[in-house]
């Protein structure tokens, strides 16, 4: 069996000017990056303001596990389904992070035969994106810093500094970190910790600006720190949003590359989804929707984050509506919510199915309760036995959805067909009655008791002394009517990654609530969620290398 890294290299490719042009992009609106992949310029940007908006089809998942759901591939499988039923389909995806890259996870170009390629461009370096948004956040550090050495004139508080550097990679060391110990010429001796990238408020504004105006506005309301009668201090008074601006000016033109079925695909902004909000950038999306009349997109690890999270901040946001939702589950993740071992997941087990099933049903309630159309797609494995696949149609049609079993890893868009077709016909005959879970003049709180009730299924919130200090004070300053944006693990509906299925009788515990005012949400930290990920025991980057005649072996 090939790998996904030999598929993409030995498929053939065609120049990033031809898929332009089948989806209606000017050669002169391109930026190049080589021969198959091009930022979209801003001027062209801006003629697509007055045109229809396409469909939009969001893209989910039940809980994630070791053994991998593919919600990326099937997001390919079904763009390319779509494209071979004569659609005119555009994908809207997230960009991958190196941390996961080099970890546990892998790249997030999908699998099979259903991947965006260039693939190794894609997970490594891509167009430097995440570069300029690491360097506008460091420069930002950096500012606070060197305005304490030079006088404070902010009165800022050097133990109430809240901005925090950054990095994409995973770096257990950097999470606790004493800065400044080189005495008075190198900054006051202070704690501090790094963010990994795609979790920092840099790459939220990032991708929730809708043009550089409100990317200018955003940046300017970023709470930095605290000054000595605890007023907030802000990234606009340090004087460097302009240089900033500068950093993210190219990274901030969306990203096109294509499937291996030649369908666009816009690929801008990766926000992780368990510590941040999971999406991939406004302008990506908004620009698919204008070029495509279906658009494919994700959000981020199971329907109780991502999903969530897509619809109560960014639809709310940008002004979105999706016309459906492909909730993808597979077998094996299944029977491993039903308590069956990693090792023995390639085993026909209907008792353990019949057990985990209740994690897909937790999930179809969630989508159902903003009022989505849903789809689930059953990621086919070749171990699935029939027996176990009729189960879980008989489950979906008996909770009111379509269900279609897709093969796109190993087929590509053919496999999808058939989910691509139910996906129409939903949209055709089913009424998208979106709406957000929750009014955002409720109290911080009751915002956060909604999600986790509602969503996770849990019995009610409990809030440490920090956490309800920190909503007191942000709820005086202002920020009270902001969205949530809940840190949590994304292998469980609970604040415990090990407590698996649909567990009852829980509570989630917020240790700490902070404002991202730039972005426009407020985050809830809860349970032992950390911000800065650490390397596994054995790394993805352990397989990876490079041959002698200079390709890429072992990225996954």
């Amino acid at each position: 069996m090939k790998s996904d890294i030999e598929i993409a290299q030995e498929a053939e490719k065609k120049p990033i000017g031809e898929i332009a042009a089948k989806a209606g992009i000017p050669e002169e609106a391109l930026e190049y990056y080589g021969k198959y992949k091009a930022k979209i310029g801003e001027s062209y940007l801006n003629t697509l303001k007055d045109k229809k908006d396409g469909k939009l089809i969001l893209v989910t998942a039940i809980n994630p596990t070791a053994a991998g759901e593919g919600k990326t591939t099937i997001s390919i499988g079904l763009a390319d389904a779509l494209t071979l039923l004569g659609k005119k389909a555009v994908l809207a995806l997230r960009e991958p992070s190196l941390g996961p890259c080099f970890g546990v996870k892998g790249g997030a170009a999908g699998g099979g035969y259903s991947q965006v390629v260039p693939m190794e461009d894609l997970n490594l370096h891509f167009t430097g994106d995440f570069h300029a948004i690491t360097s506008a956040n460091n420069l930002l550090a950096a500012a606070i810093d060197n305005h304490l050495h030079f006088g404070n004139k902010l009165g800022i508080d050097p133990t109430r500094i809240v901005w925090k550097r950054c990095m994409d990679m995973n770096d257990r060391a950097l999470r606790s970190i004493t800065i400044g110990l080189g005495g008075h010429a190198n900054g006051p001796v202070r704690e501090d910790h790094f963010v990994i990238t795609a979790a920092s408020e840099i790459m939220a504004i990032f991708c929730l600006a809708s043009d550089m105006e409100d990317l200018r506005a955003r940046l300017s309301r970023i709470v930095v720190a605290y000054n000595y009668q605890g007023e907030p201090v802000t990234a606009g008074q340090l004087n460097v949003v302009g240089a900033m601006m500068a950093l993210l000016k190219d990274a901030m033109q969306p990203n096109l590359l294509q499937t291996l079925g030649g369908t666009p695909a816009l690929i801008h902004g990766g926000p992780f989804a368990n510590i941040a909000h999971g999406c991939n950038s406004v302008r990506a999306t908004r620009a698919a929707l204008k070029i495509g009349d279906y658009v494919v997109t994700e959000a981020g690890f199971g329907a109780d984050l991502g999903a969530e999270k897509f619809m109560d901040i960014k639809c709310r946001m940008a002004g979105l509506s999706p016309d459906c939702a492909v909730l993808v589950a597979t077998i094996q993740a299944l029977k491993y919510n039903g308590g069956v071992p990693k090792d023995k997941l390639h085993t026909e087990n209907l008792e353990a199915l019949k057990k985990g099933i209740g994690n897909l049903e937790k999930h179809i309630e969630n989508l159902q309760q903003f009022g989505v159309p849903i789809v689930v797609a059953l990621n086919s494995f070749v171990s699935d036995t029939e027996a176990e696949n009729a189960f879980v149609e008989k489950f979906c049609r008996e909770h009111g959805c379509a269900f279609s079993k897709a093969t796109v890893w190993a087929d590509g868009g053919a496999g999808g067909e058939d989910l691509a077709e139910k996906v129409l016909a939903m949209i055709e005959t089913v009424p998208s009655q979106y709406h957000p879970l929750y009014d955002l003049d409720q109290p911080i709180a009751d915002k956060i008791r909604t999600i986790a009730t509602r969503i996770y299924g849990a019995d009610g919130i409990e809030l440490t002394t920090a956490a309800r200090k920190s909503i007191k004070t942000l709820e005086e300053q202002g920020f009270g009517n902001l969205p949530i944006c809940i840190a949590k693990t994304q292998y469980s509906l609970t604040d415990d990654q090990h407590k698996l299925g649909r567990p009852t009788g829980f509570t989630i515990t917020v240790r700490d609530v902070y404002v991202s005012a730039g972005a426009g949400f407020v985050v809830a930290l809860t349970g032992d969620i950390i911000q800065m990920p650490g390397l596994p025991r054995v790394p993805a980057a352990e397989r990876i290398d490079v041959n002698t005649d200079g390709e890429i072996t072992g990225l996954f």
